[in-house]
């Protein structure tokens, strides 16, 4: 977003909205009543170097390692409550909710 390469709009129909149709998650990728949508506040003015240590993941590797990023989600809802703030998690284990569906062959 920060190169122009993709407005606002764009970006979010990109990383949300297609992805929750692609995936056929009606509920997902919108925000509306009625929606199950989680709700992320990016920061583009953030500057840093991925990382394994700063991670939060189970292992000790990251495929970006030393990569440098311009931006990230600063606050990151889950179900209502906040989960991330400032790239640290402050919410509880086990908010997330596993969504099932059936395979395709798309």
């Amino acid at each position: 977003m920060k190169r122009g390469r993709l407005d606002l709009d764009r970006f979010v129909d990109a990383a949300s909205t297609r992805a929750a149709n692609f995936l056929d998650f009606p509920r997902k990728g919108t925000v509306a009543v009625g929606s199950d949508a989680d709700l992320v506040v990016y920061d583009t003015n953030y500057r840093g170097v991925i990382s394994a240590k700063s991670q939060h993941v189970n292992n000790d590797y990251n495929g970006f390692e030393g990569m440098e990023i311009e931006g990230r989600p600063s606050v990151v809802t889950v179900r209502g409550k906040v989960q991330v703030r400032d790239g640290k998690f402050v919410g509880e284990r086990g908010r997330g909710k596993m969504l099932k569906r059936e395979p395709t062959h798309r």
